[in-house]
């Protein structure tokens, strides 16, 4: 599949359209802002971030990679939806003017697109919660693995194809408690940690951890821990 065409205008319509309240912790990105902590405490806790060269891919609004700037990483964020690109450029420009230095730049590209540019760049790459909302997963994961310095490490979350995920993350989520907008996912693009597995080692990559990542709705916080019936995390190392 061609760079041009790995991408669903759909979604990029979808997230553009709640842009603007992407900061928002109560607003429609609210569960991602309770996910934040945990998957920044699963990367930091397995891969030093200070000094580190890091590309966060499908950046949206910049939450996490703001987070792992602050850190210490010097990250860049890429995305296609221009409208999200735009508001994270624009919340690290707010904390440059309250003071806050960071390491931290946003580029709207495609994953596949950097990957002919800057092959062997980064420490670490970071994708979260984009493999499930793209056509070809397959795609990313092998641009991903070629931005990778030997040695360096992906870290990728996505939603396990299960009845467990359709009745929370679609059915309780999104018409339910309305979490997030209604047609954020497709449990058809879900995918299984088995064939999440089997996409890193044709990429050349080392599947080294893989453990669940749960939200609670209630309280409104998230954890790292067993049990990938619904979303997950994991890591793989590309070999030095």
């Amino acid at each position: 599949m061609t760079t041009a065409a790995n991408v669903d205008p759909a979604e990029i319509a979808r997230f553009s359209a709640i842009a603007a309240r992407w900061w928002d912790p109560q607003g429609p990105q609210g569960p991602l802002h309770a996910l934040n902590p945990a998957r920044l405490g699963f990367i930091a806790g397995r891969h030093p971030l200070r000094g580190s060269d890091v590309l966060d891919v499908g950046c949206g609004g910049g939450l996490l990679a703001e987070a792992m700037a602050r850190e210490g990483a010097r990250v860049l964020g890429i995305d296609l939806a221009a409208d999200l690109v735009d508001v994270a450029r624009l919340h690290a420009l707010e904390r440059r003017q309250a003071g806050e230095v960071l390491s931290l730049d946003y580029r709207v590209q495609a994953v596949e697109s950097l990957a002919e540019e800057a092959p062997g760049r980064f420490d670490v790459v970071t994708c979260m919660e984009l493999l499930e909302h793209v056509p070809d997963p397959q795609s990313v994961l092998t641009a991903c693995a070629t931005l990778l310095k030997p040695g360096g490490v992906l870290f990728a979350s996505t939603l396990n194809r299960t009845p467990a995920a359709f009745a929370l993350a679609i059915v309780g989520a999104e018409y339910l408690t309305g979490l997030v907008e209604k047609g954020t996912h497709d449990w058809r693009r879900f995918i299984r940690p088995s064939e999440l597995a089997a996409g890193l080692r044709r990429a050349g990559l080392v599947l080294e951890e893989s453990t669940g990542l749960h939200y609670d709705p209630i309280r409104r916080t998230a954890h790292v821990g067993p049990g990938t019936a619904v979303n997950y995390l994991v890591m793989a190392r590309k070999p030095a």
